[in-house]
């Protein structure tokens, strides 16, 4: 018990220090950016029209004037008492905003990070037992295409076919329009969120797969591989028994791993499909200069990075207990 609350404890700290550093780093680059706030969000004709003392109060607003420093610091110890600041576009609380658009954002993500892994680990395992034939040529093929494909492009390509030419899904937003919020159903939702989804899933598929086939490839050419066709085991009986066991670890390095990517990639597939997530919030933000909003999203997305990678830490015990018995030894 001591040694479970040891690690979190020394997780935590690395997870505040890795947003500390993120944080830093999110700012110096917004600061550096040449986007005028008040002319990205007001205009310029609409500027040159006004009074001194109205300009004066806008560049108050929007923190034109203020050292880069003295704000990242009275952020930050807003920050650290829980408190993100109010949404300089959405005049909103920032913690309000982040848990809208997350809410929208938290399906899409799900359904494409399930779908990504288990079609990865699929056809990655069909693969690799087939090296060198046409399934893995085939599969490889595939991964290599879609690996080489911006995401964007696909998004585009998949809402022209599936979604205007065919019409079998929404062509934009994450619920029917028109419609209240209290009338729209999980169905609904799912619908929307299909279309994306499965662009999301399809671009993360690449890298599992062609992981995961070369993990399959080392595992069917091992020893214990080889002398279990020597006992007449069939070849569907040793990838099941053996094959599947000793891909797990890797699996699930690569599905976690594949967090960071899923999320980039849902900023430029909520553009896309206008899909009002957290993503499209993002790109929101920066293009308006909204610092508060842009450093909240970029936190928050930093952590849940950090937590999926922690859990698949924790998930390593789980599927393999010899490696929480050498962590002991080693720490003993």
């Amino acid at each position: 018990m001591k040694q479970i609350l040891r690690d979190v404890l020394k997780n935590l700290t690395k997870m505040l220090l890795l947003l500390l550093a993120v944080s830093a780093v999110t700012f110096a680059l917004v600061s550096l950016s040449p986007i005028d706030p008040l002319q990205a969000n007001i205009g310029q004709a609409a500027l040159g029209t006004m009074s001194e003392a109205q300009r004066e109060k806008l560049e108050e607003y929007w923190g034109v004037n203020t050292p880069p420093l003295k704000r990242y610091l009275c952020w930050l110890s807003d920050a650290l008492r829980g408190d993100m600041g109010t949404s300089l576009l959405y005049r909103r609380p920032v913690w309000e905003v982040i848990g809208e658009k997350l809410e929208s954002s938290l399906l899409l993500l799900l359904i494409s990070w399930l779908l990504s892994g288990l079609l990865g680990l699929s056809l990655g395992a069909a693969a690799g037992a087939n090296a060198g034939r046409w399934p893995d040529k085939l599969i490889r093929g595939y991964c290599l295409v879609i690996a080489g494909t911006p995401v964007f492009w696909l998004a585009l390509l998949l809402l022209l076919v599936f979604a205007v030419q065919l019409g079998l899904f929404p062509v934009a937003l994450s619920v029917p329009i028109g419609m209240e919020e209290e009338q729209v159903t999980l169905a609904d939702r799912l619908y929307h969120a299909a279309l994306p989804a499965l662009t999301l899933s399809i671009t993360g598929v690449s890298n599992i797969a062609l992981h995961t086939r070369q993990k399959m490839v080392e595992v069917m050419e091992s020893d214990y591989m080889l002398f279990a066709q020597v006992r007449g085991e069939g070849k569907w009986q040793r990838i099941r028994r053996h094959g599947l066991r000793n891909l797990l670890l890797p699996a699930l390095t690569l599905q976690f791993a594949s967090v960071s990517e899923i999320i980039g990639g849902s900023v430029l597939v909520e553009q896309v499909f206008s899909y009002p997530g957290l993503g499209q919030a993002a790109v929101t933000a920066g293009l308006g200069s909204d610092v508060p909003l842009l450093m909240g999203i970029t936190v928050v997305t930093a952590a849940i990075v950090f937590a999926g990678n922690f859990l698949a830490d924790l998930l390593y015990g789980v599927v393999d207990p010899r490696m929480r018995r050498g962590r002991r030894r080693m720490q003993e």
